[in-house]
Formats: C-alpha cells, sequence, structure tokens
C-alpha cells in the first residue's frame, strides 16, 4: 500500500495549539478511519496487491479551536479485471472437451460402417446371426483378456456388486445386439438403420415414462418427422420383411435401456468406458452362447460353414473376423464416449452415425431404393436434426 499524505502547517503557533499539543487526542485507528475496512467480511473486496492512493488529509475546525482530525480519503482501483484470464481458461478446456468428443463420434461412426459392411458379407453368405453375433462378442472378450495379461491396458478392479449391477445392462446388450443382427440378416442394412433412426423416439418416450424426466415441447415435436419418416421408409421398401423390421424395432428399445443403465452403472465407478464395455462383452458373452445353441445349433453352423468357404472361398475367413473386430472397436469407442456425454447425446450421435451407414451402404451393395423410400429417410434424419437442435 503506498499513501500519500498532504497536511499544511500553520505558520503560528497560539496558545491553544500547545494546550492540544500537551494532551492530544487519543488517535483513532486506521480502521475506526476507514469504515470499508472495519468489518472483515468485506476485506476480499480490496486488492493488496493494487496500490491505494491517499489524495488528502482534512482538518475541522470548532471555533478558535484547530480540532485535528485526520480523515482519509482512498481510492483503490484494479488495473486489470481478473476474471478475464480464468473465463479464457474454461473456453479454452470446454474447447477442447468438445474437440474430444468428437474425435471419438468421428472413429466411431467410421469403424461403424466398416463393420455394418463386412456383417452383411457374412450374413449374406452365412445366414446365421446368432452365432455371428456370439463369434463377435467371443472376439471382443478375447482381445481384452489379451490386452490385461499383456499389461496394454489396467485390468478393471471389480467386486461382486459390479457385476450385480452390469447383469441388466448386459440382458439389454444381448437382445439389442442379436435383434440388429438378426434384422440384418433379413433386409438391407440401409433399412435396417433408417428404422434403427427411429431411437431417440423410444429414448424420449422411456426417459418420460419410466425415468420420469420432462423434455421442452420442440423435442416432442421433433419426434414427429423421425416417426413419420421411417414409417414411409417401412412402407415403401422394396424388400420388406416382417422380421427384419421389428427386429430393428426390438434393438432400439434395448439400447436405449443399455445406454440408460450403463450410465447409471458407471457412476461412481472407477472403471473406465473401455474396460466397462469388455466386462459388458464378457457378461454378454456367457448369457448369448446357451441361447444360440438352443436356436441354431453347431450342425447347421457346420453345414453353413462349408457352403459359406466353398461359395466366397478363404476370404471368408476374414471377413468373419473383420466384422467381430470392428464390432468390438466401435462399441469400445462409443463407451468411451458414453464417459463424457449423457445417454440423450450418445443416442443422438448414434443416429447421425446412421447417415454416413445408409450411404456408404446403398453405394458399396448398390441397393435399390425408391424416390418415396429415400423422402421417408429424408425426413427420418431431418427429424433427428432437428431433435438434437431442441436438446441443446
Amino acid at each position: 500500500m503506498i499513501c500519500s499524505v498532504k497536511q499544511s502547517v500553520p505558520p503560528t503557533i497560539n496558545g491553544s495549539d500547545l494546550f492540544l499539543r500537551k494532551k492530544p487526542c487519543p488517535a483513532r485507528p486506521v480502521l475506526q478511519l476507514v469504515p470499508a475496512l472495519r468489518k472483515p467480511e468485506r476485506l476480499g473486496l480490496v486488492s493488496v496487491s493494487r496500490p491505494l492512493h491517499v489524495n488528502s488529509v482534512e482538518k475541522l475546525s470548532f471555533g478558535s479551536v484547530r480540532y485535528r482530525e485526520d480523515r482519509i480519503k482512498c481510492e483503490a482501483y484494479e488495473a486489470a479485471d481478473q476474471s478475464k484470464p480464468v473465463e479464457a481458461a474454461q473456453t479454452k478446456s470446454e474447447a477442447a472437451q468438445k474437440l474430444k468428443i468428437g474425435i471419438y463420434f468421428a472413429t466411431w461412426w467410421a469403424l461403424n460402417v466398416v463393420f455394418n459392411i463386412y456383417n452383411k458379407k457374412v450374413l449374406n453368405a452365412f445366414p446365421y446371426p446368432w452365432l455371428t453375433s456370439t463369434l463377435s462378442l467371443a472376439c471382443g472378450s478375447l482381445m481384452m483378456l489379451i490386452s490385461w495379461v499383456t499389461r496394454i491396458a489396467e485390468a478393471p478392479k471389480t467386486d461382486f456388486e459390479f457385476w450385480k449391477i452390469l447383469f441388466p445392462v448386459a440382458v439389454a446388450h444381448t437382445i439389442g445386439h442379436v435383434a440388429a443382427t438378426v434384422s440384418m440378416s433379413k433386409v438391407a442394412v440401409s433399412f435396417t438403420h433408417i428404422i434403427k433412426s427411429g431411437e431417440p423416439a423410444f429414448s424420449v418416450l422411456v426417459s418420460r415414462f419410466l425415468l420420469g424426466e420432462s423434455f421442452p415441447v420442440p423435442v416432442y415435436l421433433s419426434l414427429i418427422p423421425i416417426i413419420g419418416g421411417c414409417a414411409l421408409s417401412a412402407a415403401t421398401e422394396l424388400n420388406f420383411n416382417m422380421t427384419g423390421f421389428m427386429g430393428a424395432m426390438i434393438s432400439n428399445l434395448a439400447f436405449v435401456f443399455r445406454n440408460i443403465f450403463s450410465k447409471k452403472g458407471m457412476k461412481g465407478k472407477s472403471v473406465s468406458g473401455m474396460n466397462y464395455y469388455a466386462c459388458l462383452s464378457m457378461m454378454s458373452l456367457l448369457i448369448l452362447t446357451p441361447f444360440a445353441i438352443a436356436v441354431e445349433g453347431p450342425q447347421m453352423w457346420a453345414a453353413g460353414w462349408q457352403t459359406a468357404i466353398s461359395q466366397i472361398g478363404p476370404h471368408f475367413i476374414w471377413w468373419v473376423a473383420a466384422q467381430s473386430v470392428f464390432y468390438h472397436l466401435y462399441n469400445q469407442v462409443s463407451y468411451m464416449s458414453l464417459d463424457q456425454i449423457s445417454p440423450l447425446t450418445f443416442s443422438i450421435g448414434n443416429t447421425m452415425k446412421r447417415i454416413s451407414v445408409i450411404v456408404s451402404s446403398i453405394i458399396i451393395f448398390k441397393t435399390p431404393v425408391q424416390p418415396i423410400n429415400a423422402l421417408g429417410a429424408a425426413i427420418a434424419i431431418l427429424g433427428t436434426f432437428l431433435y438434437s437442435q431442441a436438446k441443446q
């Protein structure tokens, strides 16, 4: 604190001055002279790192006696706003977080496109979706076990309570995975994903009626084009199949529950999204394997495998390996994204991802699309965009 005190000295000293000098008035403490500094709770209003400039010291006169009371006028100022660096740091941190999520989403979508292409190739030559789904889970589980044993990834620390909470997530994940694979074995990849673009509608309805969450009116209005577009595409699909349609619908509902249960199960847990999905794959594999054997069975698998090898050749083995590996990778990245976002935002990203899947599958497999069918898909995608805007 830098203070400058200006005080005028009288040219003469009279008797009253001598009398006052013999019995000077007790000096008031500084805290009494500056009321703003008297209360401890207001000390934070003055910056001790900035100079305080004292403008003047005034005197008061009472008749012939000049009573001295120094009133110090202080003016404090700040040279710069200290909040600006903090705000800049927060803005930079938010931008980095958005960039990180954007990279997760882009990687997730690219891996999903590759998976869908190889998955459809396998199902065209080997129409056994239950075994195909089982192999996808088995490959991912094996990859993570190897990474834990070799210390490439740190193994999660789990207990019985963790696996208990994970069980309903695994059930929902198993149902959704098998239902989607069954759908793609019966209809075109583009049609399956057009129907699955209605997942936000399921997400909102489940969150509203089962979880008690409420949403703004624009969110509910955005569901109209989503549902209408999916219905129009289904009605005009050239190769419509009820099994394929119902499989996509069941997959929508199951994955909404999976996302909600996953987000709740990951709260307060030290398990990362990558390890969480690894544990989920292992439990889903245990759940799915006996059902796959009961529905299809080893005899059907052996006959179908021989047929596929004779028609495709050794490349078929690479197709199976690729669809299994990319299935695990895209789901692993998606769960790493789920670490950072809400279930509804996850559903939005999952729906926007379908645009690239639909377009790429139509180009690669040369799927015939009617104009009215394409219009339905465009309306559903538009509804998804409006939904994402309404959720901001």
